[in-house]
């Protein structure tokens, strides 16, 4: 992962001097407070990367002598089919629809995603994957 955290870093400085300039030159609110957040987001993820590469080291991936076989065997469990992931699309586009309608439109749209969701999160609880 030191290479993505190499990546990532790299992106960070770039929005910070894209930032640096656009302050300079634009002064214009909403495109700073953009690349900020642009900057800000790149280095979290270049932090968590440089964390993991120095919590666990080397993946196979990044050696030159990885193997493949080295990443082989179970991956996690992953449900066959689910009706679940299509209510949460459901209340997800009642939501949108109900912040052009109405408020009452919005809150049933909220406890259909809420309960698509919650289903999805608790389909499987207990499982062990066999």
């Amino acid at each position: 992962m030191k290479s993505e955290a190499l990546l990532f870093a790299g992106v960070a400085v770039f929005f910070l001097l894209t930032d640096t300039a656009y302050i300079w030159f634009a002064r214009e609110p909403a495109g700073i407070a953009a690349l900020t957040v642009s900057c800000l987001m790149s280095t979290v993820i270049a932090f968590f990367c440089l964390v993991n590469h120095r919590r666990k080291g080397q993946r196979p991936e990044d050696r030159p002598a990885g193997e493949i076989r080295e990443r082989a065997g179970r991956v996690d469990f992953f449900p066959p089919h689910s009706g679940h992931p299509v209510v949460t699309a459901a209340g997800v586009t009642l939501c949108a629809i109900g912040v052009v309608y109405g408020l009452w439109l919005f809150l049933i749209g909220f406890g259909v995603l809420a309960a698509g969701v919650i289903g999805m999160t608790l389909a499987y609880v207990g499982r062990q994957g066999g």
